[in-house]
């Protein structure tokens, strides 16, 4: 091995899970899920990053788990303390739901983690393998080094995978805790036909469909999302298609570029510098 595998490495299961294309269905449900919170809605207002440019606010949890998972350690911790410095002015109260909302506070950032940790898991086991019990948890408590950097206060987060789905769920159906405010619809609008670049545009609306479609359903309902067994059996039979096709596709139609990238430094380019806003596919 010659390049810093980070903090992680290619035997781990973040890069297991995190290397797959289809890490964009679960950023793409996971923001969604993210949007319905008030309080992180309320955070993304502030910074205005929906009304200059959504899809830069569409991809950037995304490109934080880039560099985390497949930077140098250096890389990612200069992208986690960047993030950090950015969210210690994020704080007010919140004009929908009168609560207050700081980025640095600990269920806060424990849930967009969490949306986007049970997003991933998800789509893996829909489009590449079931994961047993133990993998979960090993991709559970690598993801809480993931977290650590960003501030979330670990010794209090739930300590399995499925603890942590639970704690999604047991939140989500807390009167009043998801709420449909202009941030969430602006959301919606965006997955569902917003802009997004030239290269990912021929598969985008398949993606937004899935997402739509897989969210719980305390979701479903809060964004009037409706459904259907053809639906249902719509996704399934892609997703499953998917799964099929996938061990016979190159890397480049499986993998997302910062894994290849990744793959490069520590086999053959130890000089290669991760570029933050590289592109997914």
């Amino acid at each position: 091995m010659k390049g810093d595998p980070g903090y992680f490495g290619p035997q781990s299961m973040m890069w297991q899970v995190n290397k797959e294309i289809t890490v964009l269905f679960g950023g793409a449900r996971a923001l969604l899920m993210h949007a319905a919170h008030p309080l992180i809605a309320a955070g993304a207002r502030q910074t205005s990053f929906y009304q200059r440019d959504p899809w830069k606010r569409l991809i950037r949890t995304l490109s934080l788990q880039n560099s985390v998972t497949f930077g140098t350690k250096q890389e990612a911790d200069e992208s986690a303390h960047r993030i950090n410095k950015l969210h210690e002015v994020i704080k007010g109260k919140d004009a929908v739901s009168g609560g207050i909302y700081d980025a640095l506070d600990h269920e806060q950032l424990l849930w967009v983690h969490a949306c986007l940790q049970i997003s991933s898991v998800y789509f893996y086991e829909k489009t590449v393998k079931k994961l047993s019990v133990e993998e979960k948890d090993r991709y559970h408590q690598e993801n809480m080094i993931a977290a650590d950097l960003v501030l979330v206060d670990t010794k209090k987060m739930p300590q399995t995978h499925d603890e942590l789905k639970d704690w999604v769920t047991s939140k989500s159906r807390e009167k009043d805790y998801l709420i449909i405010t202009d941030v969430a619809k602006d959301v919606k609008d965006i997955i569902a036909g917003g802009p997004v670049p030239r290269h990912i545009k021929p598969i985008w609306p398949f993606i937004a469909f899935t997402a739509f479609q897989t969210l719980p359903q305390e979701f479903k309902d809060i964004y009037g999302i409706k459904t259907s067994k053809f639906k249902r059996a719509v996704v399934n039979l892609n997703l499953g298609m998917l799964k099929y096709t996938r061990p016979f596709l190159p890397p480049f139609f499986r993998l997302i570029a910062p894994a290849r990238w990744a793959n490069q430094r520590i086999k053959r380019k130890p000089e290669l510098s991760f570029k933050e806003k590289s592109k997914f596919m």
